[in-house]
């Protein structure tokens, strides 16, 4: 359902949802992120890479946040390294796990939006709500819902033929 909250984060939720389907072309689950910059200029981009790359920490998420810290490193070549996303916008199509959730903690990204709940491992405030645990030194404000049928779709489509087996 569309709602003055998440309307203005569709364009961007469409552009993680190509990420998405890029995964799923390459044989992984079409999970697909952007982040954004103050200005609202994509600086980084991920799909899952897990299957295609042998590689556990392959979430898009993860892979989204590692584009974007090295455009900033480019944008400022002779200032010191900073790795803080501060004031970027992470855009991804299902709710983040654990594991994404401590690297955005950590990345200090401002504001996660999301398209898609997961009640099975999500931990933006299905399963676990680690983004806003008051213990911690950082908390992102999170959006959820955004473009919610497209990207339960996309992960519906992908899986239909595993469950049909």
């Amino acid at each position: 359902m569309t709602t003055p909250t998440t309307r203005p984060y569709e364009p961007w939720m469409r552009l993680a949802l190509a990420e998405a389907e890029e995964a799923a072309a390459h044989g992984d689950v079409p999970i697909g992120a952007v982040i954004l910059d103050p200005s609202g200029t994509v600086i980084g981009r991920g799909h899952n890479t897990r299957e295609s790359e042998g590689d556990p920490t392959g979430h898009a998420e993860i892979v989204a946040i590692r584009a974007a810290a090295r455009t900033l490193q480019a944008r400022t070549p002779t200032t010191p390294k900073d790795w803080r996303l501060t004031d970027c916008t992470l855009v991804v199509t299902l709710e983040p796990c654990t594991m994404c959730a401590g690297a955005i903690v950590l990345s200090r990204l401002t504001r996660v939006v999301f398209g898609a709940w997961d009640p099975k491992a999500g931990a933006a405030g299905s399963l676990w709500d680690a983004l806003r645990d008051p213990r911690l030194n950082h908390r992102p404000e999170v959006v959820p819902g955004v473009l919610e049928p497209a990207c339960h779709a996309a992960l519906d489509r992908f899986f239909a033929p595993h469950r049909e087996k």
